[in-house]
């Protein structure tokens, strides 16, 4: 077999499929391999480049393959596709996969360690629960509520309503049990994110840069540890937008023949990571017109005298976006921004 420069992989539970190519650029690989033969495969080839899409499971095979000697990078999929010739198989893709990597400006995915795909796991965890809390309190509100039982808005209304619901005697005795069976899971919901949210907090805590970052007003320290967790190489952007373009806070661009057309934010990146630091944002502003903002941003008062507060929230999150890129790469602190007379903030 002539010697192989490069090889792309296409990946599955099961089915892995290569396609190599020589110095070249002749195919001269093309293998499908089972999941228990692959690492006797390239144990035996020598050192290589390789590429592999990434996705839930590329990281760890990155992992395995760099211990084996050989060089992984890893290609975001929306990257690759355009390389794909005609119809959809897993030849096509590892042989796009194999010439995308080939491209001398293509952007490649850093490879997270063991630790970080770890760290992260406590935001997708939070995450989950939180959304499940939100389920089962809009449950309890909606079965209060056909019993003629309300609530004032917010979480700390629910355990009031469990309390007046145990003390109801106009509810029929099985209405009473399932209201029991909700409050203990609730309770449970409860305790389990309280402590998801210690361990959060304790990372957070050990991390530098991520204590660094939670001194930026609107990112905090929930949304410090995710940038840190969610962003493992922030040296790998060329600058600040380069990095608030991945996170989806730049707007898209329709331009042509000479004609700028901006439309809304591309939503790309991580949409977990952007919804943070939009609200983080939005509290910001609300802070601001409430004139508990302590000094206020000069740029942030002339903006909402302009724009309605919703636009302002997303370009604000984009300003904090790179800011936060710009500490993590030079290793800085947070400087707070001159401040402006009362009388300018009346928004």
């Amino acid at each position: 077999m002539d010697q192989i420069i490069r090889i792309g992989m296409d990946t599955s539970k099961h089915v892995f499929q290569l396609h190599g190519v020589n110095a070249a650029e002749e195919p001269v690989l093309r293998k499908k391999l089972r999941r228990q033969d692959l690492i006797t495969f390239f144990g035996k080839l020598p050192p290589t480049v390789v590429a592999l899409e990434a996705c839930g499971g590329s990281h760890h095979w990155a992992r395995l393959l760099q211990s084996l000697g050989h060089q992984v990078k890893l290609i975001a999929p929306q990257l690759a596709k355009p390389y794909v010739k005609r119809g959809k198989n897993d030849a096509a893709d590892a042989e796009a996969i194999c010439e995308a990597m080939s491209r001398p400006t293509m952007r490649f995915v850093p490879v997270k360690t063991a630790d970080q795909q770890a760290a992260l796991m406590l935001v997708g965890v939070r995450d989950r629960l939180i959304r499940q809390r939100t389920q089962l309190v809009n449950v309890i509100r909606g079965y209060a509520a056909e019993f003629g039982l309300i609530a004032p808005k917010g979480l700390c209304r629910i355990e009031p309503l469990l309390e007046r619901v145990k003390t109801e005697e106009t509810l029929p005795a099985l209405a009473r049990e399932l209201f029991a069976m909700q409050a203990t899971e609730y309770a449970q919901l409860q305790a389990r994110l309280e402590e998801i949210e210690d361990r959060l907090m304790a990372w957070h805590r050990a991390h530098e840069i991520s204590r660094r970052l939670a001194r930026i007003p609107g990112v905090g320290p929930i949304g410090a540890a995710m940038l840190v967790m969610k962003t493992p190489a922030p040296e790998a952007f060329r600058s600040a937008r380069h990095f608030a373009a991945w996170l989806g806070l730049t707007p898209k661009d329709h331009s042509t023949a000479g004609k700028v057309r901006h439309g809304v934010i591309t939503r790309a990146g991580d949409e977990a990571l952007r919804s943070v630091l939009v609200v983080g944002a939005t509290a910001v502003i609300r802070q601001l017109r409430r004139g508990q903002s302590a000094p206020p941003s000069p740029w942030l008062v002339a903006l909402l005298q302009r724009k309605p507060p919703k636009l302002v929230a997303v370009a604000l999150a984009n300003k904090i976006a790179r800011i936060a890129w710009k500490l993590m790469v030079t290793g800085e602190s947070y400087k707070a921004p001159a401040s402006v007379s009362a009388a300018a903030c009346a928004v």
